[in-house]
């Protein structure tokens, strides 16, 4: 399926005091580039909340931290779709440095009613531009 790349700097507030990424950023790295692959097809999650009433919500997660990403270094985020069902999704995601594998995340994407909290199906439009 169709894959996103997003340009990443590391800033300090990204680093541990060794000036090494720190673990849980790179969530927020894969996070980041999940939201501007909806918006990059037109989906702003705003709107989705206020015109469909869906949210998207992390279900589980597996990640491999290969090598570590420092202060001040380009990365790239990469997201794709690797499986997707009625109410989610599984990205495959991958921080790199050039060609340099640093984490690699697999992560379920679950698509919830946004007041009941339950599951709903993933919007017509949304599977339509990203499957």
């Amino acid at each position: 399926m169709k894959e996103f790349s997003w340009p990443v700097r590391v800033y300090y507030e990204d680093t541990d005091a060794g000036g090494v990424v720190y673990y849980a950023n790179y969530l927020k790295f894969f996070e980041r580039a999940r939201t501007e692959m909806l918006r990059s097809y037109g989906f702003e999650q705003d709107r989705l909340l206020v015109e469909e009433k869906v949210i998207f919500v992390v279900r589980s997660i597996h990640v491999d931290y290969l090598k570590p990403a420092r202060f001040n270094e380009q990365i790239n985020v990469s997201a794709r779709i690797i499986e997707n069902k009625k109410t989610s999704f599984i990205f495959e995601q991958s921080i790199t440095r050039e060609q340099e594998q640093l984490c690699n995340g697999t992560i379920r994407i679950a698509c919830v009613d946004a007041n009941s909290m339950k599951p709903k199906p993933i919007p017509v439009a949304i599977l339509e531009q990203l499957t």
